[in-house]
């Protein structure tokens, strides 16, 4: 802990948001924790006894955000390297590789992000001939934006010897499956020791500079690497910014715990992505034969969760497709009949992603007390009638999926996040995303979705004492410029006692799509400051 841990802090002269005085527009920060909130009467006891006074100047004071699933290196390397997630053609991302590589001689290996051809005029991704040509020959890994397939180089093929037997490898067409995690093993390998530590730097700048105090990482044998995931808590435990919890999705239960992660979960994969058409489904595909793919049954499942629980950590699993979901669910509830309901809901297991859902499965995830972390930028940028989710589905299927009202409604967990680098850190633009949801019925409120962005990532973890600013919490906070704060609900379904200023609820900023998000001025963690914005 550092000396300014230690000191008293008095903000006033804004705007509080807490639950503990929805008027407040004053607090004290002592030894990394929230000692007080009130009204700025009140704060003039206190000014004379504090080590520094922070004039708020009409500014909001809200906690900081958790994102509850990234990919931190992969997040950075997306940061200091080639991001494609705005390329506008195929045309478009071989300039932008082309003077990538020519800008970065000294590397290695080339590592790139975030191609998506099903928003190109060409509909297709890059050949590898083509790859081969704009990098000189040097080995390239450039993901999809789901993250779930790449296209690479020749050169970085050749460093994986026998990647042509592995299951999905198929010549001409994007890696996935096994094929596709040995090259990706590859591509971090070949990394230097210098460049991961810069994008781990990046990453966790720039999720401070976006108010985010939490981020739980994701690792994994088949996402990243051992020596990635502990490089990265090292990094976190020596240098300021936003904490880390991690999770290493391995069925080795005790690989995961010497690794020190919190949980053997995360992106433990029941299956794979929408986009990749690898999510494991019921029904087959609208735009291609056949269903996806499984990679663990609900025996496996089962197995995996009680192993968990008898040890004291968290199980969980991403899964997409309703099969998959079905698979966890079935696999959760075995292991209730085997160890008792109790006991698998104290655990807290987790399902990222929990896409395809089913009133069955919802109300499995209530009973099982299964977290659903969900990412809802996902349905921004694949929802919707005309989007890549009705493509791959059919109409009638993309309007089920992601309904965090029925799920808010059925009393399950939510914890939201970005998968980051699949959809970017934007924690404002996340709870946006929840509440103005493409299907209408899955809408939330901006104050249920904003719970589900700071508390809802705390109880995730276990931890049902912070994300929100009471006396007692950790000193987790973000300072915001903004307009206007409001009760925000998604439509007249909501009582309309809680958008009345008399009942006392908190208001936030105005996230109705057009307007300007908030401004995020100042981070702190336990008390520590990790990001100011400049010349502010």
């Amino acid at each position: 802990m550092s000396a300014y841990d230690h000191r008293t802090v008095l903000l006033r002269g804004g705007e509080v948001h807490s639950p503990a005085d929805p008027f407040a527009t004053a607090m004290v920060v002592e030894r990394g924790h929230v000692a007080w909130v009130g009204s700025e009467g009140a704060a003039d006891a206190f000014a004379s006894g504090v080590d520094e006074v922070v004039d708020l100047e009409g500014a909001l004071v809200t906690p900081a955000f958790v994102d509850a699933h990234v990919h931190t290196t992969a997040t950075g390397l997306a940061l200091t390297g080639l991001d494609l997630s705005d390329a506008v053609s195929l045309a478009d991302a071989a300039d932008r590789i082309r003077a990538h590589a020519a800008a970065r001689p000294a590397d290695r290996i080339l590592i790139g992000h975030g191609w998506d051809a099903a928003r190109w005029p060409e509909r297709r991704p890059l050949t590898r001939a083509e790859l081969d040509g704009l990098t000189g020959g040097r080995p390239l890994y450039l993901t999809r934006i789901d993250v779930h397939s790449a296209v690479v180089t020749t050169a970085l093929l050749d460093l994986v010897p026998g990647v042509r037997e592995l299951t999905g490898f198929h010549d001409g067409q994007p890696l996935t499956g096994d094929a596709h995690h040995a090259v990706r093993a590859a591509a971090y390998a070949a990394l230097s020791p210098r460049q991961r530590t810069e994008a781990q730097r990046a990453a966790r700048l720039h999720a401070a500079s976006l108010g985010i105090g939490t981020l739980h990482e994701c690792g994994g044998p088949e996402i990243s690497s051992e020596d990635d995931f502990t490089g990265l808590m090292d990094l976190a435990r020596s240098e300021p910014g936003p904490r880390i919890v991690g999770y290493w999705a391995d069925l080795d239960i005790e690989r995961a715990r010497a690794l020190g992660a919190l949980g053997a979960a995360g992106d433990l994969f029941a299956d794979g992505s929408l986009g990749s058409h690898t999510a494991c489904l019921h029904d087959s595909y609208a735009d291609r034969a056949g269903a996806g793919v499984a990679h663990l049954d609900a025996a496996a499942v089962a197995a995996h969760v009680v192993a968990c629980t008898e040890a004291g950590l968290q199980a969980g699993f991403h899964a997409i497709g309703d099969a998959a979901v079905d698979a966890v669910v079935d696999g959760v509830r075995a292991a209730a009949e085997k160890l008792g309901l109790a006991r698998i809901r104290s655990a807290r297991h987790r399902v990222e992603h929990a896409e395809m859902l089913t009133p069955e499965s919802i109300a499995a995830f209530a009973e099982l007390g299964l977290t659903a972390s969900v990412q809802p930028a996902f349905d921004a940028y694949w929802g919707g009638d005309e989007g890549m989710y009705a493509d791959r589905l059919g109409v009638a299927r993309a309007r089920t999926l992601n309904p965090y009202a029925a799920l808010l409604r059925a009393g399950v967990p939510l914890a939201f996040g970005s998968d980051s680098p699949v959809t970017p850190l934007d924690p404002w633009g996340t709870v946006r995303a929840a509440a103005f949801h493409r299907t209408p019925e899955h809408r939330i409120s901006v104050r249920a979705a904003f719970a589900a962005h700071t508390r809802g990532g705390w109880r995730a973890v276990g931890r049902d004492d912070a994300g929100t600013l009471v006396p007692g919490a950790p000193a987790d906070y973000a300072i915001w410029r903004t307009g206007e704060l409001v009760v925000q609900a998604p439509d007249d379904r909501v009582a309309r006692w809680s958008t009345d200023p008399r009942s006392g609820t908190p208001g936030l900023p105005d996230l109705s799509p057009g307007r300007d998000l908030p401004v995020c001025l100042r981070t702190v963690v336990f008390g520590q400051t990790v990001f100011v914005r400049p010349n502010e």
